[in-house]
Formats: structure tokens, sequence, C-alpha cells
């Protein structure tokens, strides 16, 4: 997340208004609740952990050993098998 300074994109009156709240200090505004972006929609990185997740699950279904799956992607045993598992629920 980045900042923007308020003068940049407020108008005048409404950063007047804000200063009585607070002056000087960092402010989160939340986005709309159906606006609001989840953890990496922006980027692609959402969806290409997706895709790869899937490509995981297809090898295993296919016959890979989680061992083998490991060593392929560069995780941890544990982590093939909760991809696995989490996608069978």
């Amino acid at each position: 997340m980045r900042y923007i300074n308020a003068n940049k994109i407020l108008p005048k009156e409404l950063i007047l208004k804000l200063q009585n709240f607070v002056h000087g200090e960092y402010i989160y505004i939340p986005a709309i609740e159906d606006q609001h972006k989840h953890w990496g929609e922006r980027s692609g990185s959402r969806e290409e952990i997706d895709n790869r997740n899937l490509e995981i699950i297809e090898a295993y279904t296919s016959g890979s050993s989680i061992q083998d799956l490991a060593e392929v992607y560069c995780l941890s045993v544990y982590a093939i098998r909760k991809i696995i598992y989490s996608k069978s629920d």
C-alpha cells in the first residue's frame, strides 16, 4: 500500500474537516465493501498461485508423488499436502 498526499486528491474543505480529528498522522481509509480487492488480485499473483496449485493437483491425480511435487515446485511436503487436500473439500 502506498501513501498519497491528501492535498493532491481531496478538496481543501474536507482536509480542514479531517484535521479536526487527526493531523500529521497516517490514516487508513478502507475500500467500499464490494470494491475491496483480495490479496494478489491487482498484481496477478493470486491467479498465478491458483494456476500452480491446479497443476500440482492434476500432477498428483496423474500419479506424481507428493515428495516429487515438493521437489519440482520447491515447496515443502506439508505445503503440497495442504494444496492437494484443500481442493478436495
